[in-house]
């Protein structure tokens, strides 16, 4: 039998061929499987911003709008005006009942200073009628002991005259002086009751001046209100004009100007294009390898010859259960199904990427994306 030299040489590069191959494909797998494992990455993933809804604080119609639907704006512009004027008109009332308080507060003080001055006149009244009082009282005990000895002497002379050791002038005297006495007491006793009936007037006028006497307590109470007032008119009026909070993309505006707006009830929305994320859901598996503080890259599949830089912010801590898996909760016992999964899949957990380097006009909310994790 002859053999084929040229076809076993073949055969043994086919062999090693084939080999080769085969190892290079397990290290392919190995490398590919490392990486899988060490380098967690997931096409399930959008892009995402924080964003705000602009609704007015005020009612009123919309007499400027100075925004466009998917405009951006700076921080500090204009967005929208509203009608100001009754709330200007609100603040002028304000700032009047203010005033008119102010004034009231002042007329009261001087009312009760004046009630106050009148007060001390009538005290000091009261001690000048009471030292008249006194004086007069002096003045009758000291007319009265005059009067007793005038008609004692008198009562001592009278029986003399009969027996002659007297004379009638003595005596005649004797009674002038006593009816003198008689009538200075008489006038004295009528200046004590003049003095006394004035002391009494001038108690009383004293205690209805005091009772006059008012205090501003309710008056400086309603300071607090009307300030409050003032404030919230002022923050009416400043409400009229709505500024951009921050830099941001205008979107889902659908009001022109005319419009009647009211509180609460939004207008438009506002994205934050300050900081921009990329939510990537990784299987729980990877979980384990990616913690807050890794680098990672982001594609976003309008540009994918595009690499953008991010930080992990945030690994997510709950989803909703699969009710096909758990069952539900209801009142009684719990619901759970009787099925048999040959294949189970992986809950997928949101992973936040803060991207370091976001384009003023490429990233829009809910954009598709790649998130690969780097690792420290």
């Amino acid at each position: 039998m002859t053999v084929d030299t040229n076809t076993t040489p073949q055969r043994l590069l086919s062999r090693g061929l084939s080999i080769g191959f085969a190892l290079a494909a397990v290290m392919l797998g190995a490398v590919a499987l490392y990486r899988a494992n060490h380098y967690p990455r997931t096409d399930d993933a959008a892009i995402f911003a924080n964003f705000i809804g602009i609704a007015p604080q005020v009612d009123g119609p919309v007499i400027r709008l100075n925004v466009r639907d998917n405009q951006f704006v700076k921080k500090g512009e204009l967005l929208y005006e509203i009608d100001e004027r009754p709330y200007q008109y609100a603040l002028e009332r304000a700032i009047s009942e203010q005033g008119a308080l102010e004034g009231q507060i002042s007329d009261e003080r001087r009312k009760i200073a004046a009630l106050v001055s009148a007060v001390s006149v009538s005290q000091a009244n009261i001690r000048s009628a009471e030292a008249d009082v006194a004086s007069s009282a002096r003045a009758v005990n000291r007319q009265r002991a005059e009067w007793t000895y005038a008609s004692n002497n008198l009562h001592r002379l009278e029986p003399l005259l009969t027996k002659q050791f007297v004379t009638v002038d003595q005596v005649d005297r004797a009674k002038t002086s006593e009816l003198a006495e008689s009538e200075a007491l008489r006038q004295a006793e009528s200046r004590l009751q003049f003095s006394q009936a004035a002391l009494n007037s001038a108690i009383a006028q004293h205690e209805q001046t005091q009772h006059a006497v008012t205090t501003l307590e309710p008056l400086v109470n309603q300071r607090g209100a009307r300030e409050a007032a003032v404030k919230n008119t002022q923050y009416n009026l400043t409400n009229c004009r709505v500024y951009a909070p921050f830099d941001a993309y205008v979107t889902n505006l659908t009001i022109s100007e005319g419009a009647y707006a009211h509180v609460g009830q939004q207008l438009f929305t506002l994205i934050d294009a300050r900081s921009w994320w990329a939510i990537g859901n990784f299987r729980e598996g990877q979980l384990k390898r990616i913690t807050a503080g890794m680098h990672a890259d982001v594609y976003v599949l309008s540009r994918p010859d595009l690499h953008f830089s991010g930080v992990v912010d945030s690994v997510g801590f709950g989803v909703t259960p699969d009710p096909d898996v758990v069952g539900t909760l209801q009142p009684g016992l719990p619901d759970v199904p009787r099925t048999l999964n040959w294949v189970h899949l992986a809950s997928r957990y949101p992973v936040r990427v803060r991207v370091s380097n976001p384009p003023s006009d490429l990233f829009r909310i809910g954009e598709s994306a790649i998130v690969t994790i780097r690792g420290d």
